[in-house]
Parts: C-alpha cells; sequence; structure tokens
C-alpha cells in the first residue's frame, strides 16, 4: 500500500461513512467494460466541486491491490454488475494530484518532480532492478510489465491544472502534454487510463499529444451522464429524507442537461443544502464572480447581447468546436460561452446546439457578477422587476405598459427588438425578480401551439400564476384572444387556483409608448373525479 501506487480504500470509506452520500457505483461497471479495450482512455471533465475527486477515490478503492474492498461495495449498486469481482483489487493503481504536484515542485520542472517523488514508491514495492541511471516513469512500468505481466491503470485527479494555473506558459503547457502522451498512449502496461479536470484535453493544432482520449465532458457526457452529478430522482429521494422542498431544489439547483438525463442537480449546492435545510448558494460561494465577471466582460461582438439573452431565460446557439479547451486563447465570443459551459456557469442543450442560464443560484452569481461592471442599464432593468411584478399582480395594465417603455430604454443599448423571440427574452429579463417565488418557463407546450412564457408560483406562494403572450406589430388584445382560442391555461398541469392572462404588443412605431398590455384574471378549477 502506498501514496501514489497501489493506495488504500480511506478516501471512498470516508464518502460511504457521510450523512450524505449518493450511491454512484454504478460507475465502475463503465469503466470495467472499457479496460483494456480501444476506448481505454478516458478523460471526465466537469465544473469543480462536481465529485471528480470522489469518483476517483471510488475507482481506487476498487482497483487497488492495495487492499480488500469487498465489504466497502457490498450492498452497493456495482455489486449487481457481472464483471464486479472479476476487477475487484486486482490491479497496481498509480493515482496521482498533478494540483499537488505543481504546488509542491516550486521552481522545478513538474514532471521531473512528479517522476522523482513516485519512483520511490516503485522503488520499494518492485527493488532495486529500477535504479538504473535517468530511468523514467514510463520506461520503470515498461520494466515491470515485461519482468512480471502486470497491468496498471492510471487515475489522474486535476490533469488539467497546468492549463489553468500556467496559462501563460505555453512550452510548460506541451511539455506537460508530452510527458503524458509517453506515459500513456500505446503502453501495453496500461489497462485503463482514467483522467479529470474541469477542461477537455488541450488543443495545439497538429500537436495533438492526448488524441488516444475519449472525451466526456459538459458538451456530451455520453455514458457517464448519470455519474456528472445528482439525477432527479437522486434529488426526490433525499428531500423525502430530509423534509425539504422538491420544486424550491429543483429551483435552485436544477438545470443542466444532457441527452438521456435531463435533469442533473449541482451535487455540491444539494448535499449542502440538504445538510443546512436552506436554500442558499452554496457552490457558486466557493470561488469569487469576479471569475466570471472576466468572462462575461470580454470584448467580443454580441457576447454581451448573448448573455442578457440568457438572463431573460432564452437560449443561444453556441458552436463549441473552436475552443482550444484553454483558458487563455479565445477568437470568437463562443469560446467564451463553452467555457462557461465546461465552468458550469451555462448549462448546454447538445441536441439544439444551445447554451442557457441553469438555475437561481447560477442566476444570482450573473447579477453579483454584473453589479460591479460595466452593465448598469440591465442592473437598472432587474432593479425595476420588483415593481413590475407587483404592478402585473395587481393587474396594472398602464403602469405595466410603462415599465416595460422604460425598461426597453434602459437596456436598448444591448437588446434588440425585431421578432417575438427577442421581446420574449427582453420581458423575461424585465420580470427577473419573478424568479424568486415563480419558475419561468419559455415557450410551454400549451393546447393548440406553445405559450411564449408562463411564470408558475412555487408551491410555497399564495401569488397566482401567470400566462405571457407576446406580439410584435400587432396589439396586445390579439394576444389575449390567442391565450384563450389556443386554450393555454389548459397547459398548467398539476396548477390548480388563479391565473392572469397577460397580452403584451411591442409597436416599433410608436416610439414613446411603444408597448401595450391588457391583463385578464380567471381560474384553473380541478377536474371532477370520474
Amino acid at each position: 500500500m502506498g501514496y501514489y501506487l497501489n493506495p488504500d480504500n480511506k478516501g471512498f470509506w470516508k464518502a460511504v461513512r457521510s450523512k450524505i452520500y449518493v450511491d454512484k457505483t454504478g460507475l465502475i461497471a463503465c469503466t470495467n467494460e472499457l479496460i483494456n479495450t480501444e476506448q481505454q482512455y478516458i478523460c471526465v471533465s466537469r465544473p469543480r466541486r462536481f465529485g471528480k475527486s470522489m469518483a476517483l477515490k471510488m475507482l481506487a478503492a476498487y482497483y487497488s491491490r492495495g487492499c480488500d474492498s469487498t465489504k466497502l461495495f457490498q450492498g452497493r449498486k456495482i455489486e449487481n454488475a457481472d464483471t464486479f469481482y472479476e476487477h475487484l483489487n486486482q490491479y497496481d493503481v498509480i493515482f496521482l494530484n498533478m494540483q499537488q504536484f505543481l504546488i509542491e515542485a516550486e521552481s522545478e520542472p513538474l514532471t521531473k518532480y512528479l517522476e522523482r517523488e513516485v519512483l520511490k514508491e516503485f522503488w520499494r514495492e518492485y527493488g532495486e532492478d529500477l535504479r538504473e541511471p535517468a530511468l523514467g516513469l514510463a520506461a520503470a512500468l515498461r520494466k515491470i510489465y515485461v519482468e512480471t505481466g502486470r497491468q496498471f491503470i492510471l487515475l489522474i485527479d486535476e490533469w488539467d491544472c497546468v492549463m489553468r494555473e500556467r496559462q501563460e506558459s505555453e512550452t510548460m503547457q506541451k511539455q506537460y502534454l508530452d510527458f503524458l502522451r509517453n506515459l500513456i498512449k500505446d503502453q501495453p502496461y496500461i489497462a485503463l487510463a482514467y483522467v479529470t479536470g474541469i477542461l477537455p484535453v488541450k488543443k495545439y493544432g497538429e500537436h495533438s499529444a492526448l488524441n488516444m482520449f475519449t472525451e466526456y465532458s459538459m458538451t456530451e457526457q455520453d455514458i457517464f451522464e448519470e455519474y456528472t452529478g445528482f439525477t432527479e430522482m437522486e434529488v426526490a429521494e433525499l428531500c423525502e429524507r430530509f423534509s425539504m422542498d422538491f420544486h424550491e431544489i429543483n429551483s435552485w439547483y436544477d438545470g443542466y442537461r444532457f441527452t438521456t438525463y435531463h435533469h442533473i442537480y449541482n451535487p455540491k449546492s444539494v448535499v449542502e443544502a440538504m445538510r443546512r435545510h436552506k436554500y442558499l448558494n452554496y457552490w457558486t460561494a466557493t470561488e469569487a464572480y469576479d471569475a466570471l465577471k472576466i468572462y462575461i466582460e470580454m470584448d467580443f461582438d454580441g457576447l454581451r447581447a448573448d448573455i442578457v439573452h440568457m438572463l431573460g431565460g432564452g437560449r443561444v446557439r453556441v458552436n463549441t468546436r473552436s475552443f482550444q479547451n484553454d483558458m487563455r486563447n479565445f477568437k470568437i465570443k463562443d469560446d467564451v460561452l463553452t467555457l462557461l459551459i465546461h465552468l458550469g456557469y451555462l448549462g448546454y442543450d447538445a441536441l439544439s446546439a444551445e447554451a442557457f442560464i441553469p438555475n437561481k443560484e447560477i442566476i444570482m452569481e450573473f447579477e453579483n457578477a454584473m453589479s460591479v461592471g460595466g452593465w448598469s442599464e440591465v442592473m437598472n432593468v432587474l432593479k425595476a422587476s420588483e415593481r413590475l411584478l407587483e404592478d402585473t399582480l395587481r393587474c396594472d395594465e398602464k403602469s405595466v405598459a410603462k415599465a416595460l417603455d422604460k425598461a426597453h430604454t434602459e437596456a436598448a443599448s444591448i437588446l434588440t427588438y425585431n421578432d417575438e423571440n427577442s421581446l420574449a427574452c427582453a420581458i423575461g429579463l424585465a420580470y427577473y425578480s419573478a424568479r424568486k417565488d415563480y419558475k419561468l418557463i419559455r415557450e410551454l407546450p400549451a393546447g393548440k401551439g406553445f405559450a411564449d412564457i408562463v411564470f408558475l408560483p412555487q408551491p410555497r406562494t399564495a401569488k397566482p400564476a401567470f400566462v405571457v403572450e407576446l406580439k410584435y406589430q400587432k396589439t396586445a388584445q390579439t394576444a389575449i384572444h390567442q391565450i384563450r382560442d389556443r386554450n393555454y391555461v389548459q397547459a398548467l398541469e398539476g396548477y390548480v387556483g388563479d391565473i392572469l392572462l397577460v397580452g403584451i404588443n411591442y409597436n416599433k412605431d410608436c416610439p414613446n409608448k411603444p408597448h401595450s398590455c391588457v391583463i385578464e384574471r380567471t381560474k384553473k378549477e380541478s377536474k371532477p373525479l370520474p
């Protein structure tokens, strides 16, 4: 048993002993299927505090010869897999945390320091035969494999810290990537390589040092979707166990969308909310909002408009392929947006290639970042949104129209009104404060069409729902007629109570009073029992 070579299972043991532990051992069945195949090189990138390190400790506990983890995994999901006993504690495991080496190496080259420290344990385990002059880690592993036939499972945490924390040193980055390529690529002693970080593998044009890796990132997690965060079922079970409001948890921490799992929750925030029994910003509190501020204020044409568009509840199309997988080389706004997806500040729908702000916690982080930057027009709209909501709930049509006129004037330098979709984002921004008590739903399938914006109240509130229909160069009354004619109210499944029908029209030919509004009150009754 060692620290780098064949670690024990204490890390995973601590996780399962914790008050809140969600069983993610099914991940092991996925990695077992990839051992000694063409897909044995796995790079999993996720935002900070999304369980990457815990997953590596679990894999180390399962594969390492340095411990017996049979009892530790009994009763877990992996025990039901056909491959459970085949691979349990059967490999020499190398566990490396690159963040640790980067800090401790100081002025010494990272890879030189790493090899020296790791080889000390190999010398103790495999004897004096490895003490040949200038014998590096890759050469040592080849020699061990030839003499013993043993294969290794390589687990690397924070693999991308060099790219994140040494952004200016491309020479160091290339040297580091070449070291990893020599250590891993086409080496018969590697049975499985599983590396984790925040960023996918760094691109250097033709310099594809780690092109053998299959990428599983926030733009495409594929077989690891279920293990990216907490699933809806897992969160529902936690809410029942800790007597927490599932709708509130959903509003605060849901929003990461994949192909199969459409609701992935931030695990750090969910655990803290359960432990403390409060709905607060937990994940975003682990890093200063200055990090987000730097990126959203970059000078790329259309970036600010896209941020405001998403803040209003909209989505923006993103080309994620131009991103160089670093935090320095940005060529277009899509590179910035792609980075924010990998950092967890934006959700991403791979089917539509669209980014969006995933939940209330992240929305508040954007607000914090904008409050100290050059976003005064947008902040003025946000500050006025509380009064707009009050006017809407009072059915004060004139005040609502007047407030929307003002919001349009404030944000005219960023927002563009050219169709009903852009108008919907502007209205979503104007009603920003409503998200404290409401869930905003864009394009809700309803009756014979799609309701533009629906505001569903949280169950804890006594406020009415409201359906907003938007028109461009028509009339507000036309919008109200459409809500009624297409029976949008019936789409509010499970909701019973008062509903406001809000029709809003924007007329560009009336620059002094471009918005008009009509508000009607109705009620949705519960269906009688058959």
